[in-house]
């Protein structure tokens, strides 16, 4: 009896540890935050792969390095890994801003701080993107797909959320995302987990 209940426990851990991530459907995310795998996470459930199985789940926010040192960021991230970078010597009038550039190192860098948390060379590694919102972060997951990589998931709703169609908020990204749902936070950079040109 007593072998059975051990045995029921440890099946029960096992499916625990698969079931932190409730599978969202495609048609729930909109058009421009879809990845071609399938792979979502809500802020809170992010936030429990990282906390709870920080050994084998990798984050890496994709935002430049202006959004995570003047908006903020996580310091349970393991890497600022920028999925574009701005050009700042050209200017984008249709756009409105500088020119988006993107970042030729994004898969080299993610390969290094995979290595960095001793998973170099796992193509099976739970990789958890986050961007602003969720468009670039499905970007970066399907680039990494198309890289053979088989676990990397977006998450979704982003580190600042999206942004109110109205009311006294419209136009501010106060409806979900990482800040929004009261997760740990911080301006106060880590140099370790920041980025850098080489």
């Amino acid at each position: 009896m007593l072998r059975r209940s051990f045995v029921l426990g440890l099946l029960m851990a096992g499916m625990m540890g698969n079931a932190l991530a409730i599978e969202i459907p495609q048609d729930q995310v909109p058009e421009v935050k879809r990845t071609q795998n399938g792979k979502y996470l809500t802020p809170k459930e992010a936030h429990q792969f990282i906390t709870q199985e920080a050994a084998s789940t990798l984050l890496i926010d994709v935002r430049t390095p202006a959004e995570v040192q003047f908006v903020g960021y996580t310091d349970l991230m393991d890497a600022n890994v920028p999925y574009i970078i701005y050009d700042y010597s050209t200017w984008d009038d249709k756009a409105k801003e500088y020119k988006r550039v993107p970042n030729s190192a994004f898969l080299t860098q993610v390969e290094d701080a995979l290595a960095k948390k001793g998973m170099a060379g796992k193509k099976d590694a739970r990789i958890i993107i986050m961007c602003r919102s969720g468009d670039r972060s499905a970007k970066a997951v399907d680039l990494m797909a198309k890289s053979g990589y088989t676990n990397v998931w977006s998450q979704f709703e982003g580190f600042e959320g999206d942004k109110a169609k109205d009311g006294d908020k419209k136009g501010q990204r106060v409806v979900n995302g990482w800040k929004n749902e009261g997760l740990p936070w911080t301006y106060t950079m880590n140099k370790a987990k920041a980025y850098y040109l080489e």
